[in-house]
């Protein structure tokens, strides 16, 4: 589950990690008192506006406004609120600015990069710092991969103090901010653990013209499934930032992730799900969804992901790849025939079904009256898909 920025920002000042004062605000008519909050709390004389959406490369998408005075602050939030940011991980549809967290302006001396997540190939997770402070992650590990530095942790010890000692020296700290570095790592893989994180990253995490250590944008993904240990957190959630398709499929137990191609897909289980976009892929395809309806599927479950698969206008045709293996194929075989009944359907259907009863599922097919694609194998099910999504 991602999170806002100034959420984030709220579990690192929760963890005692060195913040910018900031105020969050979803309507211009706050903004005098936010500045006003602010020049109290800190002096702050400049402010940065920035757009609250669960989005990178918002500074080039005019989401993020240095400000250097009160009138030029009040009017970024004008702005700002509002106003439909388009960057590279919106589309181009973009996101619409319904917060904004007006913060207290830095002196910055230097940007640097930190983030922890699990490594898959090592089974742990990983410590990873960067002296390419305010830059793309992506973009640094392509080009400089060198500069990326990394330190695993073992589960059974955590970050240990050589290891953050480390991390400070690869970012060329000395001093105080040397010290703070230490003593802010180890809080970061704290917070990490204890709230069961995906991902935390501070992009830039900056050194002030004061010499002090200040974390001036943060990340933090949640991991979905231990969210019931942390009802706090779950509260963070904002729906409106989701994609409504796969908000509305979360309602039924399905997992649903949009893609950018024309076929859709509806597949029991995630190995299989996979398998089958993969095969999509190789013979010439492209999958415009990832949907598993789980072991259990019955014919609201079939019916259901019918309806959020066709919400996507790309999908041209639509896959049932189903191995009946803890539900019996002529089970699914119903829910096929009444959710095409029912939903009206107006693209190909493409059905394979294999496992438990499939013979049985084949016949209630054929005699069903409804215009559904049989297939008898996996390549043959992607190859007929396909050629129907191609017209």
């Amino acid at each position: 589950m991602k999170i806002h920025e100034y959420q984030a920002m709220q579990l690192l000042k929760r963890y005692g990690v060195a913040i910018p004062a900031g105020i969050t605000i979803d309507d211009p008519s706050q903004a005098d008192a936010a500045l006003d909050q602010l020049h109290a709390e800190c002096a702050a004389e400049q402010f940065v506006i920035k757009a609250q959406v669960h989005a990178g490369g918002r500074g080039k998408g005019g989401g993020v406004k240095f400000s250097p005075d009160r009138a030029s602050a009040l009017a970024n939030i004008e702005t700002i609120l509002g106003m439909t940011l388009v960057t590279h991980q919106t589309g181009a549809e973009g996101r619409l600015v319904k917060k904004v967290m007006v913060a207290q302006a830095l002196d910055i001396k230097q940007e640097l990069y930190a983030a922890i997540t699990l490594d898959r190939t090592q089974s742990m997770d990983v410590f990873m710092v960067s002296t390419e402070g305010g830059m793309e992650i992506e973009e640094v590990a392509r080009t400089s991969p060198e500069k990326i530095v990394r330190e695993a942790i073992h589960p059974g010890f955590g970050l240990r103090l050589f290891q953050a000692r480390a991390l400070a020296q690869a970012l060329g700290l000395e001093g105080t901010a040397a010290k703070q570095a230490v003593a802010m790592f180890q809080k970061l893989y704290k917070l990490y653990q204890e709230l069961d994180c995906s991902i935390v990253e501070i992009n830039p995490l900056i050194v002030t013209g004061q010499g002090d250590l200040v974390a001036l944008d943060s990340k933090i993904n949640l991991d979905d499934n231990a969210l019931y240990l942390h009802p706090d957190l779950a509260a963070m959630r904002d729906l409106e930032e989701e994609d409504p398709a796969e908000v509305d499929a979360g309602k039924y137990d399905l997992n649903y992730i949009k893609l950018d191609g024309t076929v859709g897909c509806m597949v029991n289980g995630a190995g299989l799900a996979m398998a089958t976009m993969d095969i999509i892929k190789q013979v010439g395809g492209s999958p415009a969804n990832f949907l598993d309806v789980g072991g259990g599927a019955n014919v609201e479950t079939v019916k259901n992901g019918f309806r959020i698969i066709l919400s996507d206008p790309n999908v041209k045709a639509v896959l049932i790849n189903i191995f009946g293996g803890i539900v019996r194929c002529d089970r699914i075989a119903n829910g096929i025939i009444e959710a095409v009944k029912d939903l009206d359907l107006n693209v190909p259907v493409v059905v394979r079904l294999a496992g438990t009863n499939a013979d049985i599922a084949k016949e209630l097919l054929a005699n069903s009256g409804v215009a559904i694609i049989s297939a008898d194998s996996f390549e043959d099910a992607a190859n007929k898909v396909v050629k129907a999504a191609q017209g």
